[in-house]
């Protein structure tokens, strides 16, 4: 059976992971920011080598990154025009006219990404039912094209008014560029996104042009980096929504991987959870970067239609740049291992959400680096044994992170070490709890009951604290949980969601209409899921009382709609609507605005996690002075090798757990053990309750 190898770039590390025959192996290198593709090849070549194999014998290569979001939050994508309607040049500063802090007088958005001596327009015209009031000016495109070389251009979006009922307009602006600048990359609106919601869909049509040179160029210098070394697999790339698509498709789309990274977290966090039956998950993501947070219900993500980059304000809806795309939904912090710590304007401690990537990195790496950061800090407080860190294959200076911490935190607030390294630690985890918070008040979630799940390479060493910050009475490490995103791509099937807008109220339901746009993007759709073999579909609407100004999916049933469909979808949305708002509203008119098609290989649900009996642990393997937060002071903690722990064993918590890309700490509270599928289950003691 050939392998299959699993690819995620992330700020400071990329992630490889390889699978051939039921085994795995995998490794954890910097990331590369100036060519990211020579740290996937150099992380391929090491597990590959561990593996005894060769690119020849893969089978498959899947990737995800955060190369896409870097760009927008970064501003270092593509020189990018807009075309828009004659008199909507301005829909991305006007945006929804709202103010996400209604008394702040100084209130600052993120600018745009196309300035507006970039924004171009032309005479057109469409209503809402796709009727031409006003035909397109030819001879005004042709000249906008024609500025448009002269300034330098590098990408257009094409966003009409109403185009997703009409395509016809942006698909001939797109021939008229291509004669006066055949090089031109174009994204339209009525293909990356053909919904209502004018200033939503050219938001997310900007990002996919600013984005779209670097992301095709970076995936296609890849692909070839892979076909020289002689392999012989398909690139997939992993999306936004947890799903896989081609290097085509992922080059006319690259809005779509912007969360790709995240998402195969989150899929890894829901495979966990159907392999234990675990009903309710908060998945918890700390790489090197960033931290993220997710819910998992009944073995699936939470998802969503829309999402924001670059937020202002890091907790509040409406200071970023929406991008309305399918997405797991999730928050996302800058709270990594590399997040730096300083003192702000009140001489208190902050964290993040500046980085010190990969380039220099924690000043403990020794690469340049000496503002304190949170790997800093787990240093100074013993929880990271240096002699185990990334398996012995980086070397760590304790000295430079007591230095760094020192200077820039313990000398001006007159604080010992261990105290300075502390208050980071408490705040970056005060952060990331803080985030849950926030994250389930928005989704309506309790937070009572909740199995916590960490992975990623600095989740594990903060997971313990947050679950004792948060109320959470378990916590789930999975197996080589330090690469999980990377592994989470493994367990993800090749799927491609579309989405289209076509209003159309139950009281003068079409069936007709209505199957006809199904059936178009079934067609599309399947032509975008590229080489998937058993495609299966998927279909929903999304529906909501007259009036209203947001909508919930109902499913579809399966083959065309017929006659009795108006009932059919009244039961099926009033369902929803009860399960999510306790209550309809009898009689009301209901309307349906967006009909979405998910075509996806059918994948068979995971094998559950077998029992095992309890034994004591194996003997530690050392131990180490690690500082306690809650007795603050200094006290010896065993230390375990994860790999010499079998199913069952046990022990009572504090305690260190090393392995090749991350460490486990588990605090006083906490007893560990190991579960039939070679997870670290750490549970709160009764006593500690």
């Amino acid at each position: 059976m050939p392998a299959s190898l699993a690819a995620d770039i992330g700020g400071t590390f990329t992630d490889v992971v390889a699978e051939r025959e039921g085994r795995r192996f995998t490794a954890k290198v910097l990331t590369t920011h100036g060519r990211p593709e020579a740290a996937v090849l150099e992380g391929a070549r090491q597990v590959l080598d561990a593996a005894g194999i060769g690119f020849a014998d893969l089978g498959a290569v899947i990737h995800g990154a955060t190369l896409a979001t870097n760009a927008i939050i970064e501003r270092k994508g593509a020189r990018t025009a807009l075309i828009a309607t004659e008199g909507f040049r301005d829909v991305v500063e006007i945006a929804d006219e709202s103010r996400y802090d209604q008394y702040d007088i100084d209130i600052e958005k993120p600018a745009p990404l196309v300035p507006r001596p970039l924004r171009f327009t032309a005479p057109e015209r469409v209503d809402v039912n796709g009727r031409v009031l006003l035909p397109l000016d030819e001879a005004a495109v042709r000249a906008v094209a024609r500025e448009l070389v002269a300034q330098g251009v590098e990408a257009v979006a094409v966003c009409y008014i109403h185009a997703y009922a009409n395509p016809a307009h942006e698909r001939r602006t797109r021939e008229i560029l291509a004669d006066v600048a055949p090089d031109l990359p174009v994204s339209l609106s009525s293909e990356v996104c053909p919904e209502i919601r004018e200033y939503e869909r050219t938001s997310t049509t900007i990002a996919n042009a600013f984005v779209q040179p670097l992301m095709a160029g970076y995936l296609t210098r890849l692909r070839a980096a892979l076909e020289a070394l002689g392999c012989p697999a398909p690139l997939w790339l992993m999306t936004s929504g947890g799903h896989l698509t081609s290097v085509e498709t992922a080059c006319r789309f690259p809005v779509r991987l912007v969360e790709s990274g995240p998402a195969g977290g989150a899929i890894l966090a829901a495979h966990v959870a159907q392999e234990r039956a675990e009903p309710r998950i908060l998945s918890f993501d700390m790489g090197g970067t960033t931290a993220k947070i997710c819910f998992i219900e009944g073995g699936a993500p939470l998802t969503s239609r829309s999402f924001e980059v670059d937020r202002s304000a890091r907790f509040l809806k409406g200071s970023g740049l929406p991008i309305r795309i399918p997405v797991i939904e999730m928050i996302e912090i800058g709270a990594g291992g590399g997040s730096i710590a300083r003192l702000d304007a009140t001489r208190s401690i902050a964290v993040g959400p500046q980085s010190a990537g990969s380039e220099p990195g924690p000043a403990c790496y020794d690469r340049g680096g000496t503002a304190p950061t949170v790997t800093d800090a787990d240093v100074a407080l013993g929880r990271i044994a240096p002699e185990h860190f990334a398996g012995g294959a980086m070397t760590l200076d304790v000295a430079r992170a007591a230095e760094a911490l020192a200077s820039a935190l313990g000398k001006p607030l007159n604080l010992p070490l261990e105290m300075a390294a502390l208050g980071v630690s408490e705040i970056v985890d005060e952060n990331m709890a803080n985030a849950a918070r926030v994250h389930a008040a928005e989704r309506g979630v309790s937070l009572e009951g909740q199995t916590l799940v960490a992975f990623g390479g600095a989740a594990p060493l903060h997971a313990a604290r947050m679950a004792e910050k948060l109320g959470l009475r378990r916590v789930i490490v999975p197996a080589d949980a330090g690469v999980g995103s990377a592994l989470g791509f493994l367990r993800a099937p090749v799927a491609f969601e579309l989405v289209r807008s076509l209003y159309m109220r139950l009281d003068g339901f079409d069936a007709g209409r209505a199957n006809a746009v199904l059936d178009a993007m079934s067609a599309e759709a399947r032509g975008l899921a590229q080489g998937a073999p058993r495609l299966a579909e998927a279909r929903q609407t999304f529906m909501r009382y007259c009036g209203q100004g947001h909508e919930i999916a109902v499913d579809l049933p399966d083959g065309p709609l017929d006659a009795g469909a108006p009932e059919a979808l009244r039961a099926a949305f009033e369902r929803a609507y009860a399960g999510q708002f306790e209550r309809v509203i009898p009689g009301a008119a209901i309307e349906a605005l967006n009909w979405s098609v998910t075509v996806h290989a059918p994948q068979a649900p995971p094998a559950r996690t077998p029992a095992v009996e309890p034994a004591a642990a194996p003997a530690p393997i050392g131990a180490r002075d690690v500082f306690d937060s809650a007795a603050r002071a200094t006290r010896s903690v065993p230390i375990y090798a994860r790999a010499s722990l079998p199913p069952g064993a046990c022990a009572a918590g504090p305690a260190l757990i090393v392995e090749p890309a991350t460490s486990t700490y588990v605090t006083e509270r906490f007893d560990f053990s190991v579960d039939g599928g070679g997870a670290l289950v750490l549970d709160l003691r009764r006593d500690a309750a």
